[in-house]
């Protein structure tokens, strides 16, 4: 018998948006779905408590297993999949339990973590902003939880509502002071970067000098001609899924900025990165 040749590893499509309100948007996440196909897709701020999610849909797509972590009007993290889920956890930052993140196990054993990081309200003071305090207290019990696990592979995935590089927002200095680009925010990001040991997909196969943006304000009157975006929405990965995640370079990473543009839109576009599993 003589050997074919060798067969190319086959590709997971993880997706990660920030819907703002799955029941209201539904229809763009099926439009989606059909679209890329991704294996699984994370969803931040799905506005509806566990019973209210829009399971029938979902599965009427061929997303049959899902995890929730929903409460009735705000935040909310979901994650749909094509792939059996298994281990679902939902974990609490900061002593409050306002449905921030879900996790589950892969069938081939990688863990996905689906977040959603407080926005921050719009002053960076802590001593005039509370929103400001728990998002800087949420940053910080992110590298604590992540500083000495084992060496497993992870993916995670969300809303972190931080622009860490210099590039990741429009004006770098006209947004140093403004909240998820101040340099206390980031540093905090990194921080957790560092201490989990992630690889920050985006800055690892798009340059830092290049202008990457993930979220536009509803309040420009044309988004796309101002283009005045943040990139708020992240895909890590640990040491272990570093090859799977950067051999294919660029052309495994997608924004899909078009997203922002359709009817009565999220003002997140969805982040897509297929790895060679």
């Amino acid at each position: 018998m003589v050997a074919g040749p060798p067969q190319s590893n086959p590709k997971m499509k993880i997706a990660t948006w920030n819907i703002n309100s799955v029941r209201l948007r539904i229809g763009l996440v099926l439009e989606f779905l059909k679209e890329e196909k991704p294996d699984v897709l994370c969803l931040q701020e799905i506005k509806c408590a566990n019973d209210q999610f829009p399971a029938k849909a979902l599965r009427a797509a061929g997303y049959s297993h899902m995890a929730v972590s929903g409460q009735p009007g705000y935040h909310g993290v979901a994650i749909v999949s094509r792939l059996p889920l298994t281990e679902e956890k939902s974990e609490t930052y900061c002593g409050k339990d306002d449905c921030r993140h879900i996790a589950a196990t892969l069938p081939d054993g990688t863990r996905l973590h689906n977040f959603y990081i407080p926005a921050g309200g719009d002053i960076p003071d802590t001593e005039k902003n509370e929103k400001f305090a728990h998002k800087l207290e949420f940053l910080e019990g992110l590298a604590k939880r992540f500083d000495s696990r084992p060496r497993r592979k992870e993916i995670l995935v969300g809303d972190l509502n931080v622009a860490p590089c210099e590039h990741d927002v429009w004006s770098h200095k006209q947004l140093l002071n403004v909240v998820s680009h101040t340099p206390v925010e980031v540093g905090l990001l990194n921080a957790a970067i560092k201490a989990g040991r992630w690889i920050d997909v985006a800055r690892k196969v798009i340059p830092e000098s290049e202008k990457i943006y993930t979220w536009w304000s509803y309040r420009a009157k044309d988004w796309r001609a101002s283009n005045r975006g943040r990139r708020l929405d992240h895909i890590w990965v640990t040491p272990a899924l570093e090859k799977a995640a950067l051999s294919r370079g660029r052309k495994a990473f997608t924004i899909r900025d078009d997203c922002r543009g359709w009817e009565r839109p999220s003002d997140h576009a969805p982040v897509i990165l297929a790895l060679d599993l």
